[in-house]
């Protein structure tokens, strides 16, 4: 698998089924390499996945990321086979540890060490057996990997790192890490408002879900953040970090920042619906930065 430059990052539960296939047909006739979807509280990921790649010819499907406290290393090995078997090779497997409150709260199943759990978790789907036709080329994993302890793990036992609510600062040591010939691929979110007020208003709303999960949480004091830039709901240099928001020429310096340390894909996320229960991703946005524009 060979992924382009420029990817998109959606979560998909405010589309209906038809929706989402006519988002991804619209998604791949724009250009763009790949589209990750999430795992949370709403669909399957790799149920979806399944949907999306039937209704393409040409589009990766990433998972950004799937959950593996939803199904065993086996379900996953499976899965991962069958959709790169059906799709001649356009699913990418990304898998994760999720987050505490919704591993413990919402699926009431003990969340263990990350690192050990995810390692275990890779070693279990080398070892599974699958028996169906296989797929044209042996498939490909990334883990969700913010700290050094996954990345290096994501070098030694996966394909490559997907990271989320990074800054370009953090691409350039996840790429340190991860040494040459590993997949990284980095997201962006993006905003497209020039007024720094009604900015940075949009952008706290949508990074308020992510304010309380420690995962992100120690990830943003790693890069140099400190308790201040958490209260009320997040600092401008905490924000401006996280959200490029601007003009186009504001949000490709930030896309350019990341691309000139080392990744190979950048998926973008255009924050539209903001404050809505389950935004929709912002369609304009997407349609000006995409590659066949």
């Amino acid at each position: 698998m060979k992924l382009s430059k420029l990817g998109v990052w959606a979560g998909m539960d405010a589309f209906t089924a038809p929706e989402a296939a006519a988002f991804a047909k619209r998604i791949e006739a724009w250009g763009y390499g790949a589209l990750w979807i999430p795992e949370g509280m709403g669909r399957n990921s790799l149920v979806h996945a399944a949907w999306l790649l039937a209704n393409t010819t040409k589009l990766v499907i990433a998972t950004g990321i799937a959950n593996i406290y939803a199904r065993d290393w086996v379900a996953a090995s499976s899965a991962q086979k069958a959709l790169n078997e059906q799709s001649g090779g356009r699913f990418l497997l990304g898998l994760g540890v999720s987050h505490s409150p919704l591993v413990e709260g919402f699926r009431g199943q003990h969340y263990g060490k990350p690192v050990e759990t995810m390692r275990a978790y890779l070693e279990g789907m080398k070892k599974a057996r699958y028996i169906a036709p296989p797929p044209p080329e042996p498939p490909k994993t990334v883990i969700a990997a913010l700290g050094p302890k996954m990345l290096a793990l994501a070098a030694e036992q996966a394909d490559g790192a997907h990271s989320y609510n990074v800054t370009p600062e953090h691409t350039e040591e996840a790429r340190k890490i991860l040494g040459p010939g590993k997949l990284l691929c980095p997201e962006q979110m993006v905003l497209a408002e020039t007024d720094p007020v009604k900015a940075r208003t949009k952008a706290r709303a949508s990074l308020a879900v992510y304010m309380s999960l420690p995962n992100y949480f120690n990830n943003w004091k790693r890069l140099g953040f400190t308790d201040a830039d958490f209260a009320g709901g997040g600092s401008d240099r905490l924000v401006d970090a996280i959200v490029a928001w601007g003009d186009d020429e504001a949000i490709g310096a930030r896309l350019q920042a990341h691309w000139d340390v080392g990744p190979d894909h950048v998926c973008i996320q255009a924050l539209g619906g903001v404050g809505q229960p389950v935004p929709k991703p912002d369609e304009e946005l997407l349609k000006r930065f995409a590659p066949a524009a």
